[in-house]
């Protein structure tokens, strides 16, 4: 039987919630190395959910995001998405880079700055998971969209023509000072890696 969102149990869903809440903590990590300040977070809420419900959590297929794509390879495959409402998006630029430049349009400094931002906050978690594991994974180079919510989540399916049903959400809040932002990861294994991933972590 493949496992999906609908058939795991209290133990599998409580071994994935602790996986992106040490996930999401060496993520925040990383980013307070980055930036050279604290970073403080709050505990992420962590759901497996339908791929379809993605868009509703988000705030409607029309709310404005920024979201960075990559593509998991390795021991399991799926695709990786950190999508962040433009507000948290522009606060993000602003911890890195100071005042960000108000403005309609990000500029291609501005850009550049989320991929390395998102591409430091994936590997962190990408790496959690693979120490946890054992397994060998990399993310793909990553890839900035900024668009209504669905246009976002159109990318990886216009480029690989499916998604996995099941979707794990990484709901995480984090401050420095009184700057804050809100970010949501979001891990979609393909269909027969998110069994793989639960036989690793014994829950299968």
């Amino acid at each position: 039987m493949t496992i999906n969102y609908e058939n795991l149990n209290s133990i599998q869903l409580d071994v994935l919630k602790e996986l992106g809440n040490i996930g999401a903590g060496n993520a925040v990590t990383a980013l307070s190395k980055m930036i050279n300040k604290r970073v403080n977070m709050d505990v992420p809420r962590v759901e497996i959910c339908e791929f379809k419900e993605v868009p509703e959590i988000l705030g409607g297929a029309e709310t404005p995001v920024a979201g960075i794509y990559f593509r998991v390879n390795g021991d399991i495959t799926g695709n990786m998405m950190f999508i962040l409402p433009i507000n948290s998006a522009k606060v993000l630029l602003d911890m890195l880079m100071g005042p960000f430049r108000h403005g309609d349009d990000f500029t291609e400094m501005d850009i550049s700055a989320m991929e390395e931002i998102g591409n430091i906050l994936a590997g962190a978690y990408v790496s959690s998971l693979s120490g946890l594991t054992g397994m060998r994974l990399a993310i793909s180079v990553p890839a900035l969209a900024v668009d209504m919510v669905g246009a976002v989540l159109s990318v990886p399916v216009i480029q690989y023509g499916h998604m996995g049903d099941s979707v794990m959400l990484i709901e995480t809040h984090f401050f420095e000072g009184d700057q804050s932002v809100k970010g949501n990861f979001f891990l979609i294994p393909d269909a027969d890696s998110f069994e793989k991933l639960l036989k690793r972590l014994g829950v299968a």
